[in-house]
């Protein structure tokens, strides 16, 4: 186990490279989870290096990464809004494509501080400024993402690790239930059987029931 292959480790005590829980170097570590009425089963942003934590301001929404890369590329948006990109997450992508080249052009144009951005894709380690992926549920399966609107007030808060919207549960379930999927460009083949049986990111956005559900182990046959 890890703990016998740490067990006779020394850690020297006039050093600053493995630090003790005491002396922690931050308060997290660079990536917090946040959750709330518009992220039920969690989100992640990145927060290592940001002065950004907090940030409320209405939404502008947009179904897929190309929609709203072409909108900040015109500077068809404004300071404190906050941009959702939906739609693609494992099953809406489909395949969680990372969203970089939006958050870029947003820096580029010094509005990095200023905003905010929300998906349920995901980011590299490159990305800088609040944004936060992997919201879950994905708006595909019908998640919190898929109900908002232009407008809509939203609150995130990286400190205290929550994501918002400033909707009652009423108008939340209101909006649901005349709620429609949306229909993907991929419908049949490979991308169509994957979006089909893929998983939640939270749980890996894997296509099987996951290792411990495994009774035959193909390596060993």
């Amino acid at each position: 186990t890890l703990a016998e292959n740490l067990a006779d480790v020394v850690v020297p005590g006039d050093q600053r490279v493995v630090m003790p829980v005491s002396q922690a170097l931050s308060p997290t570590g660079g990536l917090v989870g946040l959750r709330g009425n518009l992220a039920p089963d969690g989100a992640i942003v990145k927060v290592a290096g940001l002065a950004h934590l907090v940030h409320s301001g209405p939404a502008r929404v947009f179904d897929s990464e190309e929609a709203c890369f072409a909108a900040v590329m015109e500077r068809q948006y404004e300071k404190n809004d906050v941009l959702v990109i939906r739609y693609e997450g494992p099953r809406g992508g489909p395949g969680m494509r990372e969203m970089l080249s939006t958050t870029s052009a947003i820096y580029g144009q010094g509005m990095g501080e200023h905003v905010a951005l929300i998906t349920d894709g995901r980011f590299s380690g490159a990305t800088r400024g609040l944004c936060v992926g992997h919201v879950g549920p994905e708006a595909a399966v019908g998640g919190p993402l898929a109900l908002l609107r232009d407008g809509d007030i939203i609150d995130i808060d990286a400190t205290a690790g929550t994501l918002s919207v400033r909707l009652s549960d009423d108008e939340l379930a209101a909006r649901r239930a005349t709620w429609e999927p949306r229909q993907t460009d991929y419908q049949s083949g490979a991308i169509w059987r994957y979006a089909q049986t893929v998983g939640p990111a939270r749980y890996g956005a894997v296509t099987h029931p996951g290792a411990r559900a495994e009774t035959h182990v193909y390596a060993e046959a």
